[in-house]
């Protein structure tokens, strides 16, 4: 197994949902998790006519960071202490993507 993705809780009354992904150090730089993010996106917001996805990045994580930047995502802002990593916390940086922004 290279990785995972997955879609987290969808709101289907606002029509919202965020994904979130893992991939092992062994296949980062092949674009793979960036394929499967943009297949994961088209699923979301045309099919499922979802209006908003997000992914959340602890702002170190620039591998991470660099998905959503590369599939044209905007840098929402900062949330402080989002998540507790094995010793510490770190912040998220929020990307936000429209389906009005979204080319397929």
């Amino acid at each position: 197994m290279a990785g995972v993705i997955g879609i987290h809780y969808i709101d289907r009354v606002n029509r919202k949902t965020s994904i979130g992904y893992w991939l092992g150090e062994s296949f980062q730089g092949m674009g793979l998790m960036t394929k499967a993010c943009k297949a994961c996106i088209d699923y979301l917001l045309v099919e499922q006519g979802m209006n908003r996805v997000e992914i959340r990045c602890a702002v170190e994580n620039q591998r991470s960071r660099a998905i959503p930047e590369r599939l044209g995502f905007t840098n929402e802002g900062t949330i402080r202490d989002a998540e507790w990593l094995y010793d510490h916390f770190v912040d998220h940086v929020v990307y936000g993507m429209l389906a009005r922004e979204w080319k397929r």
